[in-house]
């Protein structure tokens, strides 16, 4: 029997590789342990890089960059096809989680290592780029990763601006720098909101960044200033792209300064991770993910992988740490069942740090019974 394993990370207690070997860890305990492939994902958020290389392989490239308070991060680019490829997280130079809860201001936050990951990668050799943009810190438009590639942004007294979201509202000039022509870029983006507006990037992400009101006010503000000026430089205006308010508005600098293209952040992960070729001769796949609600029918990675299951003719099983309002509805996305880990009521502490051991008798359990219904 062939089992596939294609968990996403169950946010705050389990990354996805650890999801996955936590599954292997129960199904070892079958008396006749299946074939068992560990295929981690990421859509494009923490974690992105090291998921995509523990699926697929690949090298990594350690840079030091600037953090999003500008302070020194480690950071590490996951090359592949022999270093054409390179895989970037984001998140590794302007997540969230780099910023204490008590600094979190993203109108003093910036993308510029973000550009320092994209940069050490083109000089290493790659020509492609596939950057997961989620998880950011940020609401600077994309103005730190540009300006770590040379572009240079000034006020109205001609005084050059630091790239941070309280910027944004004082740009009067750009000057260009390097386009990374010849050089493809690909975003793993799965949000739709445009750069600004109630939908936009301040007015949606901004207060989970740590802006109060006036904060997301004068960043909404900023950020129609910025595409003004910027549609004035470029020639063409692009803020109200799906996709432009992603990550604080870096999705609208990759695409409308370096002409990246944007794609579902679960469809890369498959690609890359070679899952449609592991469901071949698969008896079941378990996907799963910290909660699952509703929105998971929304590009959310178990449902993209229940679709290739429902394609490929592969039973597929979710295992969540929660499954919410909305989940029943899941059924019409491939499921074959879901099903939580959780064992009994406990506090939400008690149930993240006691998630891989829930996760690997779900998954025993799991096997149990499908093998149970297969000889019978």
């Amino acid at each position: 029997m062939k089992i596939i394993l294609a968990f996403d990370s169950f946010k705050g207690s389990l990354s996805a590789p650890q999801a996955c070997a936590a599954a292997a860890e129960g199904l070892a305990r079958l008396a006749s342990p299946p074939q068992v492939v560990q295929c981690p994902l990421s859509d494009g958020g923490e974690g992105f890089a090291q998921t995509i290389r523990e699926a697929a392989g690949g090298d990594v490239l350690a840079i030091e960059v600037a953090g999003p308070l500008f302070e020194p991060e480690h950071a590490e680019v996951t090359l592949l096809d022999g270093g054409e490829t390179a895989v970037i997280e984001a998140a590794q130079a302007c997540g969230l989680h780099l910023v204490p809860a008590a600094q979190r201001n993203p109108l003093k936050t910036t993308t510029f290592g973000v550009g320092e990951m994209m940069a050490a990668a083109v000089a290493a050799g790659a020509t492609q780029l596939i950057i997961g943009i989620g998880g950011s810190a940020t609401n600077d438009a994309g103005m730190g990763m540009l300006a770590a590639l040379g572009w240079r942004f000034f006020d109205e007294n001609d005084r050059e601006l630091s790239p941070v979201g309280a910027s944004l509202a004082t740009v009067q000039r750009i000057e260009p720098g390097n386009r990374l022509d010849n050089i493809s870029l690909t975003v793993a983006c799965d949000v739709t909101n445009p750069l600004f507006g109630p939908h936009g990037a301040a007015c949606t992400f901004a207060p989970q960044k740590g802006a109060g009101p006036a904060g997301v006010a004068e960043l909404d503000a900023g950020l129609r200033h910025f595409a003004r000026v910027s549609a004035d430089v470029l020639g063409r205006d692009l803020a109200e792209c799906p996709g432009a308010g992603a990550a604080g508005g870096l999705g609208y600098a990759l695409r409308a300064f370096l002409g990246a293209e944007y794609r579902p952040g679960a469809e890369i992960a498959i690609t890359l991770s070679h899952l449609r070729a592991h469901l071949h001769g698969a008896d079941l796949c378990i996907t799963g993910e910290g909660q699952t609600d509703a929105q998971t029918a929304y590009g959310k990675l178990p449902a993209a992988v229940a679709a290739c299951c429902q394609r490929a003719g592969v039973p597929c099983v979710c295992l969540s740490g929660a499954l919410v309002a909305g989940w029943r509805e899941l059924y019409q996305c491939g499921f074959t069942a879901l099903f939580s880990t959780s064992q009994r009521p406990q506090p939400l502490d008690s149930a993240l740090a006691e998630a891989q051991p829930a996760v690997a008798d779900a998954a025993e359990a799991v096997a149990r019974l499908f093998i149970g219904g297969k000889t019978h």
